[in-house]
C-alpha cells in the first residue's frame, strides 16, 4: 500500500478516487494532482513507481491537508463561535449553520428526537 500524509491509500484504485481517501483531496482535487504531477489519472495506485509516488507526496506537501487542514477547521469553528456571530451560535446549540430549517428535518446535527410526555393534571379540590 502507497503511504501519503500518513495514510494508507487503496492499491486497486485509480489514482484520483485512492487520493480522495486524504481528508482534503476529493476527486477533482485528484484529477488535478495527477495532471500537475504527470501521471495520467487512469493509472491504479499498485502501479505507480517510486518516482511517481515522490511527486505526489512532494504535491499534497504543499497543500493543507489531513491533520493540518482538521485543526485549521476545528480553529476557525471555535473562532466563530468566540466571537459570537450567528454562525458561531448555531454550531455552539448544534444546530444548522447554513440556514436550512429546523421545524422539520435537521435530524443529523439534533440528534434523535426528543418526545415530551404528556403532562397530568392538576389534582382537582373537592
Amino acid at each position: 500500500m502507497a503511504r501519503i500524509a500518513g495514510v494508507d491509500l487503496p492499491e486497486n484504485k485509480r489514482l484520483p478516487y485512492a487520493l480522495s481517501h486524504l481528508y482534503g483531496v476529493g476527486i477533482p482535487r485528484g484529477l488535478e494532482l495527477a495532471r500537475q504531477a504527470g501521471i495520467d489519472p487512469a493509472t491504479k495506485m499498485k502501479d505507480l513507481t517510486e518516482g511517481e509516488l515522490a511527486r505526489l507526496r512532494e504535491l499534497i506537501d504543499t497543500k493543507p491537508v489531513e491533520g493540518d487542514l482538521r485543526r485549521q477547521v476545528s480553529a476557525d469553528i471555535r473562532r466563530l463561535m468566540e466571537i459570537g456571530c450567528f454562525r458561531g451560535q448555531r454550531h455552539r446549540r448544534g444546530l444548522p449553520v447554513r440556514g436550512q430549517r429546523t421545524r422539520t428535518n435537521a435530524r443529523t446535527r439534533k440528534g434523535p428526537r426528543k418526545t415530551i410526555g404528556r403532562k397530568r393534571a392538576a389534582p382537582t379540590k373537592t
